[in-house]
């Protein structure tokens, strides 16, 4: 019986082990990490929302994580470009509804708020999603 308590003890200390320190905390609580996934490719990546402005940044942030992709503006929106094989991503969102939206639909603030991960999508596939609003794009408030 005596074992029994001991046991206990030790598991009582090792919850909330490692300890975190009150400032990283704070650092951490300041963060909005979403997950990237690009059609095609095995792997994800994580990006902190927080670290970014506009949709701009994002999108050079994007282009920088997936090297093959290039940043190309056509039509007042922004799309990447695979340029070895032709393929044309749109990038878009999921909302805390679950639905998927174009990225730059919403102002900036809006859209980190609500975005729970970013899919770069083939433009193929994203046609039936809606079309952007006029001036959403360039809103970095």
């Amino acid at each position: 019986m005596h074992n029994l308590i001991v046991n206990y003890d030790i598991r009582a200390q090792v919850i909330g082990w490692p300890p975190v320190r009150s400032y990283r905390k704070n650092v951490i609580e300041k963060c909005k990490y979403v997950k990237v996934a690009v059609d095609g490719a095995p792997y994800l990546r994580k990006v902190d929302l927080e670290m970014y402005d506009s949709y701009q940044k994002l999108l050079n942030a994007l282009e920088n994580m997936f090297t093959c992709l290039t940043i190309c503006n056509s039509q007042s929106e922004s799309k990447l470009m695979d340029l070895t094989n032709g393929v044309e991503y749109v990038p878009t969102y999921e909302d805390k509804d679950g639905d998927w939206m174009l990225v730059g639909d919403v102002p900036w603030k809006m859209f980190v708020d609500t975005c729970k991960r970013i899919r770069l999508m083939k433009s193929t596939e994203a046609i039936g999603l809606a079309p952007r609003t006029p001036g959403g794009s360039s809103s970095s408030s």
